[in-house]
């Protein structure tokens, strides 16, 4: 399993549409949208961890790709031939999402310290970082079930909606406050927005809510199960 995590990882990272789309891009958007206006600070640092969990959740629904490709060629084919379990396969493409999350919160917080200056204790910057890691596992298993179940077309179209929809619906782009009263409630009960409150917290000085704790614990239980019924179906037909 260790073996084809490598070589997972090895395929992902040297994907240049993964580079500029999940890596690049959250980084020039944080960049983009603190430097139009006078406002610093506060939301300077909110910004920062709204793109770095944007960066983080592109990243993990883009193992629905990797996986949806896989299916296409045969590669899952010729997996099940190998000694590796299903299991084992799955909770490899799984680390997959896990590892290649990282580059994507680590461009992000260090734009927002070497550019735009933002200053936090020293603690919270690992810190930050090792709650969104652990906190984007809801959306590795939502892509690895958009890949499982979806042919290469329709999980395209799927995934940009899930990683577009949820972006938007969560406040990663845009501060929660800004939305109608209606759509702060929906926004309240989406992974995204707890996602990026685990961030904010720590920011803030002060550990993430048990309600957003709860939150993403139901998500990732909704979305896992999902992935293992996913995988399951997908077994039956290749």
């Amino acid at each position: 399993m260790w073996d084809y995590l490598r070589l997972e990882v090895r395929r992902t990272l040297r994907d240049g549409r993964f580079v500029i789309g999940t890596v690049a891009m959250p980084m020039m958007m944080y960049l983009l949208f603190t430097n139009l206006g006078t406002d610093g600070g506060s939301w300077q640092t909110a910004s920062m961890i709204g793109m770095a969990a944007y960066g983080a959740l592109g990243a993990a629904l883009n193992t629905a790709g990797g996986v949806a490709e896989d299916r296409a060629i045969g590669w899952l084919r010729q997996l099940r031939i190998t000694p590796m379990t299903p299991r084992q396969g799955v909770l490899g493409r799984a680390l997959t999402g896990a590892v290649t999350v990282l580059p994507a919160i680590t461009v992000v917080l260090l734009a927002g310290a070497l550019v735009n200056g933002v200053r936090m204790d020293a603690w919270k910057w690992p810190a930050i970082a090792l709650l969104l890691w652990l906190g984007s596992l809801p959306f590795t298993m939502l892509g690895l079930g958009n890949g499982y179940r979806m042919t290469s077309q329709a999980m395209g179209g799927i995934n940009m909606l899930s990683y577009l929809g949820l972006a938007v619906l969560g406040g990663l782009w845009f501060p929660v406050a800004l939305f109608p009263g209606w759509l702060q409630t929906v926004s309240s009960f989406t992974p995204t927005n707890r996602f990026a409150q685990l961030g904010t917290a720590v920011a803030d000085g002060h550990a993430p809510s048990l309600t957003a704790l709860t939150v993403l614990l139901c998500w990732l239980l909704a979305f896992g199960s999902y992935a293992v019924v996913s995988y399951r179906r997908a077994a039956r037909t290749i």
